[in-house]
């Protein structure tokens, strides 16, 4: 069995005992005795001799129940898993069952059912003078009830109860109740609608292939095109044949609307999995999905662990996020665990999104090996023969130049007058949470940075303070610079708070709400907002990429991209696929009802390729350009890029410690000839120098992709495990910040 610790000397398998009168099964929790401690673990394999001394071997304490055990498909899906991400068995197992789940930690809800245990009359008969016991009986007369119902709707029914079940007049049983998260279908329409010949032939090859041992699949289509409903018709065909679905999206922002659709037509069906839910939630949809109860589960990056017995098909919608790509340990990927349980189930893995990655797409070009090859199939044209929108760039510098020195340019205040008069809806996209984005000193030029990390920090004005993005410090903003003493302190930038702020000012009465970190806190913050636009009671909505992708408001025929430079100039390799793919993924939030849309981007640099072909939604020539850019410069996917980051409360070990990272690298390249797979070995300061109070340097390793990268990968995993003094060390595989 694997026990629930993660060390490298104990990384591995241990023998117990079963206890006689106990039956285990390879994917059973049990508990054990583990040194002075007792642990929780998976039983992985059976056998009937140990091989060693049985004197030696210690029982196993207990077993939890059957809710507690995991498949034993998911059992090979862990070493995989170990192997792939050079992480602790321990850790890849305690993916496969909710936390909530261990150490017994939520049980079971139920409630207390009364009923008649002889009939009313004979009830009646026994209690001529007991009127409320009387009324308790007349109410279960028509049925069971709980009692806390009773209790609501006869005052003081308590003691009634307590006195009717010491009589034997009724029984109470306890009924278990399963907590289920809060659904809205909108009153969506629960028939399939006819497909369009392009979804129509996208659906064909997936069944095809759902009949012929699985596939894998990339489905580009752009924005509007009816990807969602290929996803249903495949599903509708995984059910036909028995089997179950699991639907990966990216943001919890898109799960509720995404549930909306599939619980419209897949009514209880349907699971939901994501870390909003409460404990309980959690845990009654794990039963669901575990028991078969629902058939197919929507969530976030870890759905795709979900308990689905005989899987069919696993749907990955805009898969060309970041979020599927886990920062902790392990640092798995979803997509890639997706694609080895759909290669162990015979399932087919679909990937879908109007702006894959480049990655991605690559995989479905000629040439790619068999055994990494996507499919491609792809949806050209909106539904109903919709146009796409029409977008236009404004250069800003022009705007300056006349004098506008505000952050809507004429052409954009211009456009919302008519959608508002057209009693349309707007959207305004800002890829920055806050109210200016930094605090700085006109005089002398300097700007307020957190003492805990190496960035300004952003003013909010909700509640006049300045706020780290990255530590979550918060501190007054000065009034005199403490640089030197000047009381010329300023906010520069702008931000979600402060765009709400102007929209209000420029359309005083017009109801704008503002989707962002900081007003989507707690459980359903963001169904609340995104219900309220739906509705129409916020006319326009303005927000960071929450709102740039997956959603769909008929009444939206504007999209403004307030600073279209944002995500253009960080530095990082990735910035211009991932400005082109925001650019076009929140340009398709317009125009996907009847009415045509309009997108207005205003940016310093229009003349840049990703913002050009995002205006013309031209997603292959964006590619080819971005491809030949990474080839030549030998970036990912052409490369891979590890990195150990080495970061510390001491100012200079973080250094030292990357100076003999790099010398030691360098030796173990040179001692196993494996210089020739390796491009570049670099010690250097990390992008942010400081994070949440620690100094940072990392050593990265650039490798061709088709080198020996476990081998090198692998290295650098014991370099980090090994640790040093004074410092912590962690590796990123290709990460999805560069930061």
């Amino acid at each position: 069995m694997i026990v629930f610790l993660s060390a490298g000397d104990v990384d591995k398998t241990f023998t117990y005992a079963a206890p006689e009168g106990m039956t285990v099964s390879p994917g059973d929790m049990v508990v054990v005795p583990f040194g002075p401690r007792t642990l929780e673990g998976f039983v992985i394999k059976l056998k009937n001799e140990a091989g060693f001394d049985e004197k030696k071997i210690k029982p196993i304490l207990k077993k939890r129940d059957e809710s507690h055990a995991i498949y034993p498909e998911m059992i090979e899906l862990a070493f995989w898993m170990q192997k792939k991400y050079n992480c602790y068995f321990a850790d890849a197992f305690r993916l496969m069952i909710p936390s909530v789940m261990r150490n017994q930690r939520v049980k079971e809800k139920t409630i207390r059912i009364a009923s008649l245990s002889m009939s009313a009359e004979e009830a009646e008969a026994l209690l001529k003078r007991a009127p409320k016991q009387l009324e308790v009986v007349r109410a279960l007369n028509t049925g069971a009830k709980p009692t806390a119902y009773l209790n609501e709707i006869i005052p003081g029914a308590s003691a009634a109860i307590a006195a009717l079940l010491e009589k034997g007049i009724i029984r109470i049983v306890d009924d278990r109740v399963r907590r289920a998260p809060s659904v809205d279908d909108n009153g969506r329409a629960h028939v399939d609608p006819d497909l369009m010949p392009g979804q129509q032939s996208a659906a064909d090859e997936l069944v095809n292939a759902l009949d012929h041992g699985g596939g894998r699949f990339l489905l580009h289509g752009v924005t509007g095109s009816g990807k969602t409903e290929v996803y249903i018709r495949l599903i509708r065909e995984v059910f036909k044949r028995g089997k179950d679905a699991i639907v990966l999206v990216p943001e919890i922002a898109l799960t509720p609307q995404m549930v909306g659709w599939f619980h419209a037509r897949f009514g209880k069906s349907a699971a939901v999995i994501h870390s909003r839910l409460s404990q309980g939630e959690r845990y009654d949809e794990w039963e669901r999905i575990r028991m078969g109860e629902a058939r197919v589960v929507i969530g976030a990056r870890s759905a795709v662990f979900a308990p689905v017995k005989n899987l069919g098909a696993i749907i990955i919608d805009e898969e060309h996020e970041g979020a599927y790509s886990s920062e902790k340990r392990p640092r798995y990927d979803a997509r890639e665990v997706a694609w080895q349980r759909c290669l162990m189930a015979k399932a087919v893995l679909l990937l879908g999104s109007a702006t894959p990655s480049i990655q991605t797409y690559m995989r479905a070009m000629p040439g790619v090996r068999p055994e990494n090859r996507l499919s491609l199939l792809e949806l050209n044209k909106r539904v109903m023969g919709r146009r796409l929108p029409e977008c236009e760039i404004v250069d800003m510098r022009r705007e300056f130049e006349m004098g506008n020195k505000g952050i809507f340019s004429g052409r954009l205040v211009s456009e919302m007058k008519k959608c508002l008069e057209n009693g349309k809806q707007a959207m305004l996209f800002i890829n920055r949470r806050g109210h200016s984005t930094f605090v700085s000193c006109r005089a002398c030029g300097h700007v307020e940075k957190c003492g805990e990390c190496d960035v300004s920090m952003t003013y909010h004005q909700s509640d006049g303070n300045m706020h780290c993005h990255y530590c979550g410090k918060t501190l007054r903003p000065p009034v005199k610079c403490p640089a030197c003493q000047s009381k010329f302190i300023k906010f520069f930038g702008a931000g979600t708070q402060k765009v709400e702020e102007e929209a209000r000012q420029l359309f005083p009465g017009v109801p704008v709400g503002r989707m962002d970190v900081d007003t989507t806190q707690g459980k359903d913050g963001h169904a609340k907002i995104l219900d309220a636009f739906r509705k129409g009671e916020t006319r326009i909505l303005v927000g960071t990429q929450m709102i740039a992708k997956g959603l769909d408001f008929p009444n939206v025929t504007l999209v403004g991209v307030i600073a279209a430079d944002t995500t253009l100039n960080l530095p990082d390799y990735r910035s211009s696929e991932r400005t082109f793919q925001l650019l076009t993924q929140v340009a398709g939030r317009a125009g996907r009802s009847d009415s045509p849309g309009k997108v207005v981007i205003q940016t310093y640099t229009p003349d840049h390729y990703a913002l050009k072909c995002a205006v013309k939604q031209d997603y292959r020539a964006f590619y080819h350009t971005e491809a030949n850019y990474r080839k030549h410069a030998l970036y990912p996917p052409y490369t891979v890029i590890s990195r150990l980051v080495i970061s510390s409360k001491d100012m200079k070990a973080p250094e030292e410690a990357a100076m003999r990272i790099q010398d030691r690298i360098n030796i173990i390249l040179t001692n196993n000839k494996w210089h020739s797979d390796v491009l570049a070995v670099q010690a250097a300061p990390a992008p942010i120098k400081m994070l949440r109070g620690e100094y940072r340097w990392q050593v990265y390793v650039k490798m061709l992709s088709k080198g020996r990268v476990n081998e090198i990968t692998a290295m650098m995993e014991e370099i980090a495990e090994g640790g040093m003094d004074k410092v912590r060390i962690e590796l990123e595989v290709n990460p999805a910040s560069m930061i």
